[in-house]
């Protein structure tokens, strides 16, 4: 493989990578916000507790990882 190819796969695994990610934090704040459960997150330096309700809501993706 080129050093162009690389570079170009490398680039697509970071966005396929992250967009999985972002897909499974959503997926766990949902199940927070339906069960009541607060998430637990690190903020400032520190281990804080955060409940889904004070959570902004984004729009879920177009189009989910892998399709």
């Amino acid at each position: 493989m080129n050093a162009d190819k690389t570079k170009k796969l490398g680039r697509s695994l970071i966005a396929l990578a992250e967009q999985a990610l972002r897909e499974a934090v959503a997926e766990v704040v949902e199940s927070h916000r339906q069960s009541g459960h607060p998430l637990v997150v690190w903020r400032n330096g520190r281990v804080e507790r955060v409940y889904p309700s004070a959570l902004l809501v984004r729009e879920k993706p177009d189009k989910p990882y892998g399709q």
